[in-house]
C-alpha cells in the first residue's frame, strides 16, 4: 500500500512538474500571439500588458494586403518545404533501406562513412555548399535551396534501424509472389512504414520551414526570400516593426502546427520504431 501511495505522489508530482514547463513554455509564445493584435506603440510601451488594450487586425491586413512580397516569400517556403520533405522521404528510406537489407559492394564503407557525416556540424558545410552552389549557377535558386537538402545522414540512419528491425517473414512472402526488390519496398516495406515516415516528415518539414542559414547565404533577391528571411525585412536601421513580426510570425507558425497535428498519431507511434501496423 506504501509503494502504490508513493508510486501516486510521484505521478502527480510529475504531472504538476510538466504543467508548470507546459506554462512556461507557452507564455512567449502566447505573448506573441497577443502582441499580433496590438499597435506598435503599445508593443513598446514598455507595459506589461499581456492582454491588447487596442485590439487592431492592422498587422494582418499590413503584411497581407500591403507587404507586395508577402505572399511570394509564403509560396517560396511551401514550395522548398514540401519539396525538401517529400525528397528526403524517398531517397532517405531508399538508402536506409539498402543499408538494412541489400548486399552490394562498399556497404560497410557507406555505413560509417554517413555516421562520420552525423558528426559534422551543418554550419561547417556552408561555406563549400556556397562554392558549389555558386560555380554550377545555381545561388538565388529553388534547385540551390532544394538540392543540398534533399538527403539527410540522420534520417539515412534512422530508416535503416527501422528497417533491421522490419520483420523478413513479410518481404519473404512478398518474394515468393513474385515481387522484385523494388516491388517489395514499395508495396509491402513503405505502406508499413508509416510511423518512421511520419516522423521523418515532421523533423524534416520544419528544418526547412525554419532554415535561415542556408537562405540568407544563398538568396539575394527578395522575390526569392523564404519567410523566415524575409521577416527580417521588417527590421529597419532605427526601429523594428515588431507588430508586423508577431503578426507574420503567426502565420509562420501555422504550417508547422499543422503538419504536427496531421502527423501526430504516426509521429507517437514512431517511437517504438517496430515494422508492424499500428
Amino acid at each position: 500500500m506504501t509503494n502504490t501511495s508513493g508510486l501516486s505522489w510521484l505521478k502527480a508530482l510529475l504531472y504538476v512538474l510538466l504543467t508548470l514547463y507546459a506554462i512556461v513554455t507557452l507564455i512567449p509564445f502566447l505573448w506573441a500571439l497577443s502582441a499580433s493584435f496590438k499597435p506598435l506603440t503599445e508593443i513598446v510601451s514598455g507595459e506589461p500588458n499581456f492582454l491588447p488594450k487596442h485590439f487592431t487586425l492592422d498587422n494582418y491586413r499590413q503584411i497581407f494586403l500591403q507587404e507586395p512580397l508577402f505572399w511570394r516569400w509564403l509560396f517560396n517556403s511551401v514550395a522548398i518545404a514540401v519539396s525538401v520533405t517529400l525528397l528526403n522521404l524517398l531517397l532517405n528510406s531508399m538508402a536506409g533501406y539498402a543499408l538494412a537489407r541489400l548486399r552490394f559492394v562498399g556497404k560497410r564503407f557507406w555505413f560509417f562513412l554517413i555516421l562520420a557525416v552525423l558528426a559534422v556540424p551543418t554550419q561547417i558545410t556552408l561555406i563549400p555548399t556556397f562554392l558549389i552552389l555558386k560555380a554550377i549557377g545555381w545561388l538565388n535558386s529553388y534547385q540551390g535551396m532544394i538540392v543540398p537538402s534533399m538527403v539527410n545522414a540522420t534520417f539515412i540512419f534512422m530508416m535503416r534501424q527501422f528497417f533491421v528491425n522490419f520483420p523478413k517473414e513479410l518481404e519473404e512472402a512478398a518474394q515468393l509472389d513474385g515481387l522484385n526488390t523494388f516491388g517489395i519496398f514499395r508495396h509491402i516495406v513503405l505502406p508499413l512504414a508509416k510511423p518512421a515516415l511520419a516522423a521523418q516528415a515532421v523533423f524534416v518539414f520544419m528544418g526547412s520551414w525554419n532554415n535561415f542559414l542556408l537562405p540568407i547565404v544563398i538568396l539575394f533577391d527578395p522575390e526569392m526570400f523564404t519567410l523566415p528571411l524575409g521577416l527580417n525585412t521588417f527590421k529597419g536601421q532605427y526601429i523594428s516593426y515588431w507588430n508586423y513580426i508577431m503578426a507574420a510570425s503567426m502565420v509562420f507558425t501555422l504550417p508547422a502546427l499543422g503538419i504536427y497535428a496531421f502527423f501526430n498519431r504516426y509521429f507517437i507511434q514512431s517511437v517504438t520504431f517496430t515494422g508492424g501496423k499500428g
